[in-house]
């Protein structure tokens, strides 16, 4: 058991799910995972380097992870938008990566150490194109630690950018945690063979078995729509097959949502990250008083979880989403619940956490 910050736990759980490159710049409020990671790499044969802004870090760590290391930087909101272009190269190239975003207010530099859950639609669309993504939020320091690992090991399994879609609230916590002795790790894919080898070709699960630069295969990698060799083709045929995968690859089995008290819900607060600590409570509040309200947290953002939404149970008959933005999920969620019952939004936007009392008022 040990007291640990949420970005110190992002760290040594990446050093533990065998991230062992980090390239990144210092800015509010992720810069204490850039400060782990400089004393932990070292110390676990890893190289820590600070790049001169936040396009040369994507840069570096996709040069990294394409050598066969796993990669993680960190930033928020401004430093974020600044990695979007490289974001959908590792998109298009199929490159794992993580990408840490300890989201404070914005837009541009807003309000640098203020807590925020606005880079949730940058998080699915801030690169162009019709891309795939995966973005985690924890709750928790404990949870800080879990979603990395998984976040290292989704990066790995579908070689596609993960984001680790952090709040301020959560990376500047600090809690007594107890962390796991052992942890599952997915490996780097390897080739299956080298004769005929095409770098692109997708195994049975959609996902291609890349060779790491160095190990004697012959590999193009571009931003380029590709086919299975690695090399640009102009081919509705293959342009429309390589969009389709990107997408399919990831399965929905990596959906994770917690619920509490749905069985009698008349009603229910849907949240993530954050947030979803102080709308426990309130719902735990409002249970106390009589009012017969469930819980709902989001702990993959993206993919959305459609198939949840779709199917609740029918004593719901309203849900109050709660987001510290100006609304955001609660599209998402009138999208997913398609008129099947009322969707409210509580938000907030003024650079201060929720109160309990805040949420209550919206039940």
């Amino acid at each position: 058991m040990i007291l640990l910050q949420g970005n110190e736990a992002v760290a040594q759980a990446a050093i533990a799910a065998g991230v062992r490159f980090f390239g990144g710049y210092p800015i509010t409020p992720s810069t204490e995972i850039a400060e782990s990671m400089a004393k932990l790499l070292p110390k676990n044969n890893g190289v820590f380097i600070q790049m001169e802004d936040e396009i040369a870090s994507m840069g570096v760590v996709l040069g990294a992870s394409l050598a066969g290391k796993k990669v993680l930087t960190a930033s928020s909101g401004p430093g974020i938008s600044l990695k979007q272009e490289l974001i959908g190269y590792a998109a298009a190239a199929e490159i794992p990566v993580v990408i840490v975003n300890v989201q404070r207010v914005g837009p541009s530099t807003g309000q640098p150490t203020a807590p925020s859950q606005g880079d949730v639609m940058q998080a699915r669309w801030g690169t162009h194109g019709d891309h795939s993504i995966i973005a985690l939020s924890p709750y928790s320091v404990r949870e800080a630690f879990d979603l990395t690992v998984k976040a290292v090991n989704y990066a790995e399994r579908f070689r596609t950018p993960v984001i680790l879609l952090m709040d301020e609230i959560v990376g500047h916590l600090r809690e007594n945690v107890e962390l796991p002795n052992d942890i599952e790790i997915y490996p780097r894919r390897k080739p299956k063979t080298k004769e005929g080898y095409k770098p692109y070709a997708p195994d049975e699960d959609l996902v291609p078995n890349i060779a790491n630069f160095g190990e004697g295969y012959h590999i193009h990698v571009t931003g380029l729509i590709h086919d299975e060799t690695g090399f640009p083709v102009g081919s509705p045929k293959v342009t429309r097959e390589f969009i389709e995968r990107s997408h399919k690859k990831i399965s929905d089995d990596i959906i994770e949502v917690h619920t509490e008290f749905l069985d009698d819900a008349e009603e229910a607060v849907v949240s993530f990250g954050g947030t979803a600590r102080t709308a426990y409570q309130a719902v735990l509040n409002a249970r106390a008083n009589g009012k017969k309200v469930g819980f709902i947290r989001l702990v993959t953002v993206w993919p959305f979880a459609d198939k949840f939404f779709a199917s609740l149970p029918s004593n719901i008959k309203k849900l109050v989403v709660v987001e510290l933005n100006y609304g955001q999920v609660v599209n998402e969620v009138r999208r997913a619940v398609a008129g099947r019952c009322e969707v409210e939004l509580c938000a907030k936007y003024d650079m201060t956490i929720f109160e309990p009392s805040e949420i209550e008022v919206c039940l």
